[in-house]
């Protein structure tokens, strides 16, 4: 991208928002597998296996205030476990992912709660909690991606099930790359 020395943007070009979302990063050897996956089911992308608790987001203030706002309500939830299950695909997008079993519930619970106020944000889609594999993909190759990915997953040895007790918040970067800005501990007591 050509910019004059003062980095502002050639005229006509308009700035991308930076997105923000808060994610759950899977612990190895779970997250390097599904990290494996996706590089083979998709070529050249960047992943590092997650679940969004808050979808990418533009944010009204400044991060910071964000973050803060993040980490307050994320203390109140207790750490719990997360179990993913089949791979499926939203007909909508043709993206294939992992369905989230176990912990769904709990996922959805903390989506509800932070998505208000300085974190809200009118989705374009439902929040469905899942572990993203492929999307962008050519609708003549999704079929057969899927099926590659139930068979490599059908095949995965280790455990599927893991703890959860922090979120990291995350800013994309023009380049498509997103990045770690924070981390937010689960500080609450389990019910019952």
């Amino acid at each position: 991208m050509d910019s004059n020395q003062d980095g502002a943007r050639p005229p006509g070009e308009a700035a991308r928002p930076s997105l923000y979302a808060l994610v759950i990063y899977l612990p190895d050897p779970l997250g390097s597998f599904l990290d494996d996956l996706r590089r083979e089911l998709v070529p050249g992308c960047n992943p590092h296996a997650h679940v969004s608790v808050l979808p990418p987001r533009p944010l009204p203030v400044e991060p910071k205030a964000a973050i803060d706002e993040a980490r307050r309500i994320v203390a109140g939830f207790a750490p719990f476990e997360i179990e993913l299950g089949g791979i499926k695909k939203f007909d909508a997008t043709d993206v294939i992912y992992i369905s989230v079993e176990q912990g769904a519930a709990q996922l959805r619970q903390m989506y509800a709660a932070l998505n208000h106020g300085v974190l809200a944000f009118n989705e374009p889609f439902c929040y469905h909690p899942h572990v993203t594999l492929a999307q962008e993909i050519a609708p003549e190759s999704v079929e057969a991606l899927r099926a590659a990915a139930a068979q490599h997953w059908h095949d995965f040895p280790e455990p599927r099930k893991f703890r959860v007790d922090t979120t990291v918040f995350v800013r994309n970067t023009r380049d498509n790359i997103w990045i770690d800005l924070a981390e937010g501990p689960l500080r609450g007591l389990p019910v019952g």
